[in-house]
């Protein structure tokens, strides 16, 4: 497969009163960002919206930046997409013209708090950049017309034979990936969860991609990996000095990784009942959190150092106990029409994993996952152990935790036990918090798939999962998925609204979490 082969020999230099023209790069061909699925929801919700922020960021920027674009080794200003090299194509099934797609997905290309200025001009000629081609997803003749069409768009950019670059996003369901063909310059292909429904189908799955694409032009994206503060985990724990004595089997109790939706499959019963909440959840997004929470550090910031750690942590997992699982489904989840009336498919789970290194060893992993919660947030709980010798009887008061909220609200804060103010000398628990919204608020978060399609771009695999990666993933669930599957797990109803099934919460104190009472941490006013 071709891949990157030119180098960028000079760089303008940092100056207000640089020229683009002197800027000697070699030259390079257009980029085609080819969505299949394009009438679906992921593309019009998360893929379409992605690519416009990052359209919109290189026009904000340019107003400012104009005289120092500097071009990196894709041929990219500072990472933005650049409409005069950039066009963008729509594939799927559905019937319809371009104006016709450019009109459902108009009403999610949104502005953010700071890009209002200017949105309608620039949200004009974003979808003037879309094309849409209809065609089938199991045919070769609809593949035909969008590489016809591909080719004489770039044929019309004067793109030199071999320069051309193509970046195939399938917002699609693994069953109708599609055998797209490398044409010169660089292809790659963006590959959405869920990666097969076990080990099984996975590797068959990777086996299939891995006929007509090299490892390095495949990017199985999972999301959570754009998220702002999983992307901070590294900088935490490897480059604060007072995390690292702490961070081990001697100081902390247990960990949890918690996924909360407050809704339930509203509508899409049908696809979530294929898979569950472990598949859908569990066996990608909190896991890929635990590998970047549990890893050791890698040897540089190289993606295959850290990817390389991250397949060492999950190859330590032991094999998950059925004890240590507690499955729900919630009341009225069946009431759904495309939901089967017998399903017994989980839509709550909560399990302990524990890793066999040194570590690690006998500090409980516990990861929940469900819907129609009472509550809607994405975090990490550190929590650590009692303090020896408690003078001041604290322990009553809660122990000591680190939480990364990872939404909404994003923070970080630590909760830790301070004298009450006034003339006893009383414990309470209060924390120490770093919330963004107050602390940046000049600063627009971007969106996880913006991240993760410019890394793409850029040709970064370091927030993608590489193939061992996703065999070491599904080596540890299959077997507990199967015995689901074969009926050997029932799930237990829980009421929509409710903290799911009591036995969860009876499972993280067996595991050794102690619960807070009274305390409750809320994210601060602005």
């Amino acid at each position: 497969m071709a891949s990157d082969t030119w180098t960028l020999e000079k760089r303008a230099p940092l100056r207000s009163d640089s020229v683009l023209k002197e800027v000697n790069v070699p030259e390079i061909g257009c980029l085609s960002i080819v969505v299949l699925g394009a009438s679906g929801d992921l593309a019009k919700k998360k893929t379409f919206p992605a690519l416009f922020n990052l359209y919109r960021q290189f026009m904000v920027s340019c107003m400012s930046f104009i005289l120092e674009l500097i071009r990196n080794s894709d041929g990219y200003a500072q990472g933005f997409l650049q409409s005069q090299e950039v066009y963008i194509f729509g594939y799927a099934r559905t019937k319809i013209s371009d104006e016709e797609l450019r009109d459902r997905i108009r009403g999610y290309l949104v502005p953010s708090k700071n890009t209002a200025e200017g949105h309608e001009e620039d949200l004009s000629n974003f979808l003037q950049l879309i094309k849409y081609v209809c065609g089938s997803y199991d045919t070769e003749e609809g593949y035909q017309s969008l590489d016809k069409e591909i080719a004489e768009h770039e044929n019309l950019r004067n793109s030199k034979e071999g320069s051309s670059r193509r970046l195939f996003y399938l917002a699609l369901p693994p069953s109708v990936y599609p055998p797209v063909s490398d044409l010169g310059g660089w292809t790659r292909i963006v590959v959405e969860k869920p990666f097969g429904r076990d080990l099984e189908s996975a590797e068959q799955l990777s086996n299939q991609i891995g006929e007509l694409f090299e490892e390095p032009q495949i990017y199985r994206i999972d999301h959570y990996l754009g998220k702002e503060l999983v992307q901070n985990l590294l900088v935490l724990r490897f480059a604060n000095r007072f995390f690292m004595p702490l961070w081990n089997r001697d100081n902390i109790d247990n960990i949890q990784i918690v996924f909360r939706e407050d809704f339930g499959t509203d509508g899409r019963g049908g696809y979530f009942d294929q898979y569950g909440i472990i598949r859908d959840i569990i066996q990608n997004h909190l896991l890929q959190v635990l590998c970047l929470v549990a890893m050791e550090k890698p040897v540089s910031l190289k993606p295959e150092h850290i990817r390389d750690e991250k397949v060492k942590v999950l190859q330590c997992v032991i094999p998950i106990k059925d004890e240590e699982v507690v499955l729900g489904q919630y009341e009225g989840y069946l009431e759904d029409p495309t939901v089967p009336d017998d399903s017994h498919t989980p839509t709550f789970a909560t399990m302990v994993l524990r890793i066999h290194n040194e570590r690690w060893e006998g500090v409980p992993f516990i990861l929940k996952a469900g819907k129609a919660l009472n509550s809607r947030k994405a975090e990490i709980r550190v929590q650590f152990k009692d303090v020896p010798g408690d003078i001041f009887k604290s322990n009553k008061q809660g122990r000591n935790e680190f939480v990364i909220r990872l939404q909404p609200s994003e923070a970080m804060y630590m909760k830790l036990t301070v004298k009450q103010p006034g003339l006893k000398m009383l414990a309470i628990q209060s924390e120490m918090d770093l919330s963004y919204g107050q602390r940046y608020q000049d600063i627009t978060i971007p969106e996880a798939y913006e991240r993760l399609i410019l890394d793409t771009i850029r040709g970064d695999q370091q927030h993608f999962v590489r193939r061992d990666e996703l065999k070491a993933a599904w080596e540890i669930f299959t077997p507990l998925l199967h015995r689901i599957d074969n009926g050997e797990f029932k799930s237990i109803p829980y009421k929509r609204g409710s903290r799911g099934p009591e036995e969860a919460d009876e499972l993280l104190k067996r595991a050794g979490y102690v619960q807070t009472h009274g305390y409750i941490w809320i994210p601060p006013t602005l």
